[in-house]
């Protein structure tokens, strides 16, 4: 039976402050509702110190930009879309249109149509999330998307090169330094300047996903986001110090980031936790990592590989490394996840930045139903249906039939005028 060696926060203790960020979000989308740019432009100033003559970048803007980014910082940043792109082809092309007759002169399909617009956010408050502008702008161009803008705020009052550049290079065709929930209003709801997109996507603080929840309806979402997590599954052939810095390397995200370990090994769990102790000493987001294992770490004793199953698709987190024997074990079985990270030889770190999958994923509990951004996200499966004439008839006398059984009198009467007119006398 699973034994809990450290138990974090409940979900309830570490939620955060809701009615407030709910409050405040509602009050933003009004004003912003009601007084467009004017009222965008106040939020930047308030939060982020910002009042710049155009949000919007000008091509030339761009390409200075471009120009004084370092050389390698660019190889880097082409490096990892060109394996975000690659992967993103490939699932592109798994997705295809289908057309089937079902009986005899009954045609059905369905095609995969991309959404027109979509606006991503990139993160940039505590850490400038380079990495997103990939997973999000890069992603719905190899979907189709025909217009894609993207916004990212300012960083202590300047421009963040990098992430302008990794924006550029993932074919964003407006780029905006503008962030919080005046960016996801201005995006969802549009200003003057700013034209309404159809979808909404990237991960962002409390209240940027408090944004997406009330702008949801809307516009389209990913994901609702919370906290980032860290699941680390292991065995006995797994050693503590890859254990704690994996764990350590995602629980730097923030303070409420959960993190944990399903473990066999009594031996392996307490190891663990003497070596998190020592990598917090030299850790520079120790600060922020310590916080975080302190309230919202735990470690789960469990008896072999079946109950390590269980327990994780109860946890249901975002990423989940496996460091046992058997990862494939884990394949084969788990089934809520949000990234699975197979053996010693990979981690979250590659997926968050580099190794081509996406790393925006579900969070709370999602994975339960549903998976993480990809092209899929961005394409809507819109069905259709045709009929010979002789098949109309065949369809309509049944759908005369149900229609009464349920009482819809003018449903019934659509399929009865098909059946007088093309059935033969």
């Amino acid at each position: 039976m699973a034994k809990f060696l450290k138990k974090g926060k409940s979900e309830s203790e570490i939620k955060t402050a809701d009615s407030k960020v709910k409050g405040t979000v509602e009050k933003i989308i009004k004003d912003i509702e009601e007084n467009g740019d004017i009222a965008v432009r106040n939020y930047a100033k308030s939060f982020d110190q910002w009042s710049p003559a155009s949000f919007r970048l000008t091509d030339a803007e761009i390409k200075e930009i471009v120009d004084r980014t370092p050389e390698q910082v660019i190889a880097d940043i082409l490096f990892a879309q060109k394996q975000i792109r690659f992967f993103a082809e490939q699932q592109r092309a798994s997705i295809t249109d289908i057309e089937v007759e079902t009986i005899l002169g009954v045609f059905l399909g369905h095609k995969n149509i991309p959404v027109n617009s979509v606006g991503c956010y990139i993160p940039g408050g505590r850490y400038p999330m380079v990495a997103s502008s990939h997973m999000s702008i890069l992603t719905a161009k190899v979907a189709g998307v025909k217009r894609v803008i993207a916004c990212t705020p300012p960083i202590n009052g300047k421009i963040p090169d990098a992430t302008v550049c990794a924006m550029y290079f993932a074919g964003a065709d407006e780029i905006y330094i503008l962030g919080g929930v005046q960016a996801m209003c201005a995006m969802a709801i549009g200003t003057d300047s700013i034209s309404p997109v159809d979808m909404i996507v990237g991960p962002g603080n409390a209240y940027v996903a408090e944004a997406k929840r009330q702008l949801y309806g809307r516009v389209g979402i990913d994901l609702f986001a919370g906290p980032t997590e860290i699941l680390i599954i292991a065995d006995e052939t797994a050693d503590a110090e890859m254990v704690a810095c994996d764990l350590l390397g995602q629980a730097e995200h923030g303070p409420t980031s959960p993190a944990a370990l399903i473990t066999t090994s009594e031996k392996l769990a307490w190891e663990t936790v003497v070596e998190i102790e020592r990598q917090l000493k030299t850790l520079a987001t120790a600060d922020i990592a310590g916080v975080a294992w302190k309230e919202c770490g735990s470690i789960i004793l469990v008896e072999n590989e079946e109950e390590a199953v269980r327990e994780a698709d109860l946890l249901a987190y975002e990423h989940v490394e496996v460091l046992t024997k058997d990862p494939q074990y884990f394949l084969n079985n788990m089934t809520n996840y949000g990234g699975l990270f197979l053996g010693p030889e990979t981690n979250v770190a590659y997926g968050d930045k580099v190794i081509g999958t996406n790393h925006t994923l579900p969070t709370m509990k999602a994975s339960r139903y549903t998976g993480g951004l990809w092209v899929g996200k961005f394409l809507k499966n819109c069905t259709y249906q045709r009929c010979t004439p002789e098949a109309s008839v065949v369809i309509g006398e049944y759908a005369m039939r149900l229609c009464e059984l349920e009482g819809f009198a003018g449903h019934k009467e659509q399929a009865a005028l098909r059946v007088r007119r093309y059935i033969k006398k």
